[in-house]
C-alpha cells in the first residue's frame, strides 16, 4: 500500500457543519508511504475517529476513503483482515492490553501470528525502553505509562506499510518519549513505511515533514 486518501471525508456526527477549519475533514487529503506526518487535534474534533476510518473500525462518514485508489467500502472481512496483518499498523489511544496476561505475553501474542520479530529482538526493545524487569509481570499490575510502552512494542511485530500511532506518549517523560521515536522510525525506515501521528497535546519530537490540524 502506498497511498491512503481522504476524498472530502465528512463523520456523519458532523454532517451539520458548514464551516471547517480542518486540513483533513472535506478535503482532499493523501498521506503517502515513506513519509512522516503529524495530526494535531483538540478533544473531540475526531482524532480517533480518523483512525477508526483508517482501520475500518467505522464507517459513518460521508466521502470516501481509499488505499492506492482502491474505495475501502468495497473491502470486505478478508480485505480488512489483510490490511490490518500486512499494510496498517494502530497503536490504540486505550491500548487494548491482555490484563491477565504478562507485559511480553501481550507482545508475543500477536507476533506469534506475524512471526515478524524474534524474542531477543523485543526482549532489546523492553531494555531500551526501560522496562526489562516488567518482562514477566502482568499487565494489570503496571502503571499506563508502562503499558504504554508494551502496547507500542506491540504495535511494531509486524509488517506494516503505514504506522497510526495515536497519542502514543501521553503519560511518558521526554527520556522515553525519545526511546520511542527512535524505535518506531527505526522500524518505520527498515519497512520504507509511512508515519501518522495523532495528538492533542504532547507529542514525539520528531522531524515531521507535514503537520495537519484536524
Amino acid at each position: 500500500m502506498n497511498e491512503i486518501r481522504l476524498n472530502h471525508v465528512v463523520p456523519k456526527v458532523f454532517a451539520e457543519r458548514t464551516e471547517w477549519h480542518s486540513d483533513i475533514w472535506d478535503k482532499d487529503i493523501r498521506f503517502e508511504r515513506g513519509h512522516l506526518y503529524l495530526l494535531e487535534a483538540e478533544s473531540g474534533t475526531g482524532k480517533s475517529t480518523f483512525c477508526s476510518y483508517c482501520i475500518g473500525y467505522r464507517n459513518d462518514y460521508a466521502g470516501e476513503i481509499s488505499f492506492d485508489g482502491e474505495d475501502t467500502r468495497r473491502l470486505r472481512v478478508a480485505g480488512w483482515t489483510d490490511v490490518r496483518q500486512r499494510h496498517i499498523s494502530h497503536l490504540f489511544q486505550e491500548l487494548r492490553l491482555f490484563p491477565e496476561l504478562t507485559a511480553m505475553e501481550n507482545v508475543m501474542i500477536k507476533n506469534r501470528l506475524t512471526g515478524h520479530k524474534t524474542e531477543a529482538e523485543i526482549g532489546q526493545w523492553f531494555d531500551r525502553l526501560g522496562i526489562a524487569d516488567k518482562r514477566d509481570q502482568k499487565i494489570g499490575r503496571m502503571s499506563f505509562g508502562q503499558q504504554q510502552r508494551v502496547a507500542f512494542m506491540r504495535a511494531l511485530v509486524q509488517p506494516f506499510d503505514f504506522l497510526l500511532a495515536d497519542e502514543p506518549i501521553s503519560h511518558l517523560d521526554d527520556a522515553n518519549s525519545a526511546t520511542m521515536g527512535e524505535l518506531m522510525m527505526e522500524e518505520a525506515r527498515k519497512q520504507g513505511a509511512g508515519v501518522i501521528v495523532t495528538s492533542i497535546g504532547k507529542h514525539i519530537n520528531l522531524d515531521y515533514e507535514r503537520r495537519l490540524q484536524l
